[in-house]
């Protein structure tokens, strides 16, 4: 983009593009790793009380530390792995990218690193909040290898290191063990390992969440916009040790989550079993994707998430995302040569890919 010469931008900002994904017309929306299934009937009528016992307070700012929804997040955490967390170990934010870019104001005075291809935000954020940012490397099949991982560690020694599992965009998770490894190395260094589960609950993986007693410097990083199908609410969250948190209070902005945002979403909270049911129909639905693209030819990446990455077809990438999208199916190109990225939807929407792509490959 070219910018005037009148207007005072930073300058390591005018080569940067603003993340974002195609929102165009399209019959099935299998480009940003939404959840498909809508709220339940229930789940509406429960969230719109929820918003109507607030609207009469709207006039008063609300809860600046959220304590109520913190509390609810950490029993969630605390059923999942067996921690014994409390609301003093939990940050919310504006989605799981406020999280992170609160990382980054309150630790990024020096370097960070993550293992690319990996979610853009990282490097994005930290480059608009003037951090050093330095990109890994994975192994060619995109698996991240531990050894080379500490080796980089090792040379760059970053404040922040980034560990994005399940990864995106390629889908594979990294065993606990090897994380422990890596953290391991970290804290020999001073730094934090930031450990990026923003689609743990499509994962068998345990979660990095159990090191953080023994390990004060694993900061973990989640979101309640895939599993919980609440993308919308944009509400996202760290598990951390209080000192963590107590940096991101200095950082945040004042009231900067919503009285309807925290309400709304400790009513899902409150249907998490019902919410959470879809994680498993996805999951059946990602094997089942992932079959009918080996029938095609066309060879997948492993993965944990509510995604696929492919690669085998004779077309330019760019091209069969385009041809598919004139067929009604949104999918993304996430800017790997040979490879696009299809989100886990309906069922109907699932087979209008497949039909779509049999007639183009």
């Amino acid at each position: 983009m070219s910018w005037p010469n009148w207007l005072p931008l930073r300058e390591n900002l005018r080569s940067l593009s603003p993340y974002g994904a195609p929102q165009v017309p399209a019959q099935a929306f299998l480009n940003t790793n939404e959840n498909p299934f809508p709220p339940s009937a229930q789940l509406q009528a429960a969230i719109t009380k929820a918003v109507s016992d607030v609207a009469s307070q709207l006039n008063r700012y609300p809860d600046r530390d959220a304590e109520l929804l913190r509390s609810k997040l950490a029993s969630y955490i605390n059923n999942l792995s067996g921690t014994d967390f409390t609301f003093n170990n939990i940050w919310v934010a504006n989605g799981s990218n406020e999280v992170i870019q609160s990382l980054f104001l309150a630790f990024g005075e020096g370097s960070a690193l993550g293992f690319t291809p990996s979610y853009s935000m990282h490097a994005l954020i930290g480059k608009v909040s003037n951090t050093v940012w330095i990109d890994g490397f994975r192994d060619s099949d995109f698996t991240l290898n531990t050894k080379e991982a500490i080796n980089q560690i090792l040379l760059h020694k970053p404040a922040m290191t980034f560990v994005t599992t399940p990864n995106n965009p390629t889908g594979g998770a990294v065993a606990l063990a090897e994380i422990a490894k890596i953290a391991d190395t970290v804290k020999t260094l001073g730094g934090l390992l930031v450990v990026d589960e923003a689609y743990a609950e499509f994962s068998k993986e345990l979660s990095a969440v159990t090191l953080i007693a023994k390990n004060p410097h694993v900061v973990v990083v989640r979101t309640m916009s895939k599993a919980f199908a609440f993308a919308g609410a944009r509400v996202g969250y760290l598990v951390a040790d209080p000192m963590v948190k107590d940096a991101m209070m200095i950082v945040r902005l004042p009231y900067h989550l919503s009285s309807i945002t925290q309400a709304v979403a400790q009513v899902a909270l409150d249907f998490k079993d019902e919410l959470l049911a879809g994680v498993e129909t996805l999951i059946q639905s990602r094997e089942s994707l992932i079959t009918s693209l080996s029938s095609l030819g066309l060879t997948t990446v492993k993965t944990d998430a509510n995604f696929i990455l492919f690669t085998g077809f004779k077309q330019n990438a760019r091209e069969l995302w385009s041809d598919l999208l004139k067929k009604g199916v949104l999918i993304r190109d996430v800017g790997l040569s040979g490879h696009l990225r299809v989100t886990i939807g309906t069922e109907a929407e699932n087979k209008l890919f497949i039909s779509a792509l049999k007639e183009l490959i």
